[in-house]
């Protein structure tokens, strides 16, 4: 009898069946026990590859043995070991999407949206933010490991990119280096001078002194004299520094490309494969052709590889929603920020708060020409209570309930525009009606930002009743994340690696 066999003998009705791999003697696949879902490992008593493993140990015929691994991070890194295309890995500069997992149990569902999109976008399975993960009580190995675990459920061999996203502290990057990331996003947005742009003359002549040009490797002096006059080529169009927009520039963006200057440093030292998104978008104000273009070049001078840039565009980018703003205005505007990333890298444009951004997605994949990274997070969770207000609506009343009370205190950190009076109560509404909650603009955000606390108190039963119905959010993903894909693969792949 084959591995295989054996396998399916042993769990006839839950064995994943997509999730086989066989190597030099060792079966590997997922399946279901007792305890929930474990890696199988059947091989030889004596089969090396069974030192990579831990587990609860069943002899078997032959000499065979059979372990039933948790899926944990020593497990999952193990596997990794031996199954090259669940390593994550560079993206290169082909079009990407990233889809962050706040429960750590959205990657079958990812991956079975990427198929069926048949898109070449390279996914990005493993994304999450220091904030995510102090707000979800997970770390970086946690989030590698849940969706190594998914991916290898469903059968994907094709790698993936690990973005540590929103990165503020060069501590941030060590524990997400340690845990085997390849995508780093910096944000030095608290290092931006938010008043700059109405400052007076001669404010913007006093800061000009402080700034850190040791870190700059320049001097004000000679940062005016590099860029007044320089004209940025805009294809029909172009637009010239005066010595007033690239003294503001500076002062606006300085010490935020010092701090970046110094993160990039340090994750280099490292000497470790990466790739890296320098992220500006999460700024009181869009970011100007003339900031963008001198972030550019004044990276590229001072030795920083980068691999995107996400601008802050006009408009308002709220979680879980669509574009708020003027389309025209901001294609124009993508139109000019694409070209700069062209003439200055090549390099991607970011979309951050990508999630539910249907009217900016053809946009954003023709103005760009493919040269476009978008991330998404929070729609995944929102899938979850989707799939728990249609089959489990007792539940969801007591996830909406908690998410009204906690809303003043979650929302705090995040640009939302969500009025809690526009959200009934739970007993306002009938059970039929409670999915429609998914579809309102206030109640989505409100239901997004206050993922963690809902996952602090009610993390476990909602786990518990998402898993006994998985293959319903697994579909309910797939469709959510078609309307997200279709319209972004309508770009011919870029030739460029």
């Amino acid at each position: 009898m084959s591995h295989p066999e054996i396998l399916r003998n042993l769990f006839p009705d839950n064995f994943f069946e997509k999730s086989l791999f066989e190597k030099e003697g060792l079966l590997l696949g997922m399946v279901r026990s007792s305890s929930g879902k474990n890696l199988a490992v059947l091989a030889k008593t004596q089969h090396p590859s069974l030192r990579q493993f831990h587990g609860e140990s069943s002899p078997l015929q032959d000499e065979q043995i059979l372990l039933l691994c948790p899926l944990d991070v020593a497990n999952a890194s193990g596997l990794r070991s031996l199954v090259p295309g669940l390593q994550p890995k560079l993206l290169g500069m082909k079009s990407s999407f990233g889809m962050g997992d706040r429960l750590g149990m959205a990657t079958p569902g990812h991956v079975r949206a990427i198929r069926k999109a048949g898109t070449s976008l390279s996914p990005i399975f493993v994304q999450q933010s220091v904030r995510e993960n102090t707000r979800t009580g997970r770390n970086p190995g946690q989030v590698l490991a849940d969706a190594t675990w998914g991916a290898f459920q469903e059968g994907w061999r094709d790698g993936f990119g690990a973005d540590a996203d929103h990165l503020k502290t060069t501590e941030d990057i060590d524990t997400f280096v340690s845990a085997g990331y390849t995508f780093f996003t910096f944000d030095p947005g608290e290092h931006v001078d938010h008043e700059a742009e109405t400052d007076t003359p001669g404010e913007i002549a006093r800061k000009l002194e402080t700034l850190p040009w040791d870190t700059l490797e320049t001097s004000f002096q000679d940062h005016l004299k590099r860029f007044t006059g320089i004209k940025i080529n805009l294809g029909k169009n172009q637009v010239e520094i005066t010595r007033d927009a690239a003294a503001r520039a500076i002062v606006r963006i300085g010490k935020a490309l010092a701090h970046v200057v110094k993160m990039y440093r340090h994750l280099a030292g490292k000497s470790i494969p990466f790739e890296l998104e320098i992220s500006v978008d999460e700024t009181d104000t869009p970011t100007t052709l003339v900031e963008h273009f001198i972030i550019a070049s004044e990276l590229k001078r001072l030795g920083v590889q980068w691999a995107n840039l996400a601008p802050r565009f006009s408009g308002q980018f709220e979680k879980g929603i669509d574009y708020f703003g003027n389309l025209k205005q901001l294609r124009t505007e993508m139109a000019g920020h694409a070209l700069i990333a062209r003439d200055r890298g090549p390099y991607k444009l970011s979309l951050h708060s990508g999630s539910d951004k249907f009217s900016v997605y053809p946009i954003l994949a023709e103005e760009t020409q493919g040269f476009f990274h978008v991330k998404t997070a929070g729609t995944s969770y929102l899938e979850a209570l989707r799939v728990l207000a249609d089959r489990e609506p007792r539940f969801f009343r007591e996830v909406l309930t908690l998410a009204r009370e906690r809303f003043s205190q979650d929302r705090v950190s995040y640009h939302i525009s969500a009025n809690l009076d526009q959200v009934p109560t739970s007993d306002e509404l009938k059970d039929n009606q409670l999915s429609g909650l998914l579809d309102q603009a206030d109640a989505r955000q409100v239901l997004h930002v206050t993922f963690g606390s809902v996952l602090t108190k009610l993390g476990d039963p909602l786990k518990t009743i998402l898993l006994a119905h998985e293959e319903a959010y697994y579909e309910d993903l797939v469709g959510h994340f078609m309307k997200h894909l279709q319209p972004l693969a309508g770009q011919k792949e870029n030739s460029k690696k």
